[in-house]
């Protein structure tokens, strides 16, 4: 590309030199000379910082891995304390039934009121635990907390409104775990 040439210079006295070496043929090849050795420098300047940022991007997605799992693990873990606590609340209730099945000659009125109050303590540990009931008197069905198995006309009340109810429901942590069976007015 460059190659030797002779160049003459004169100044304003008259007085000139012959400068001679290995030049580029015109400006524009030495630009061309430049912008090459810039592109070169920029190319390998983003090669860098390529590999920076996949180096980074490989970083998050271990740490996004590994904090996936171990949240995994946490749950199950919270999920085993949850039941534990739960098992060992109903502890003193199976404790009771024990004590009311191993009676050798059971009073029937003795009998009836201990079942009483160890269903009162069942209904307790469960209301430990956000268990509610779903209070269907006077309501009218609702489809989120109701499953109608039945209809009935009854003249006194409006449609819609629950007749009856064959099972009772049951909400957890405001999620319903069990819907109430109803009876339905249709007239």
């Amino acid at each position: 590309m460059a190659e030797e040439k002779k160049i003459t210079v004169e100044n304003e006295d008259g007085d000139s030199a012959e400068i001679s070496g290995n030049l580029a043929s015109s400006p524009e090849e030495i630009k061309s000379e430049n912008n090459d050795l810039n592109l070169l420098a920029d190319l390998e300047k983003l090669k860098t910082e390529l590999d920076a940022k996949k180096d980074r991007l490989l970083r998050l997605q271990a740490d996004f891995d590994n904090f996936r799992k171990r949240a995994a693990k946490e749950r199950t873990e919270l999920a085993a304390t949850v039941e534990q606590k739960f098992l060992t609340d109903l502890l003193p209730l199976l404790d009771n039934l024990d004590r009311a099945v191993s009676q050798e000659k059971p009073d029937a009125e003795a009998m009836a009121k201990g079942f009483a109050l160890i269903r009162q303590q069942a209904y307790d540990i469960c209301y430990a635990h956000s268990l509610q009931p779903i209070d269907v008197a006077g309501k009218s069905f609702d489809p989120n907390f109701h499953q109608a198995v039945g209809s009935v006309q009854d003249e006194t009340k409006e449609d819609g409104a629950i007749a009856a109810e064959f099972q009772r429901g049951y909400t957890a942590h405001g999620k319903v775990i069990r819907p109430s069976m109803v009876q339905v007015v249709n007239n």
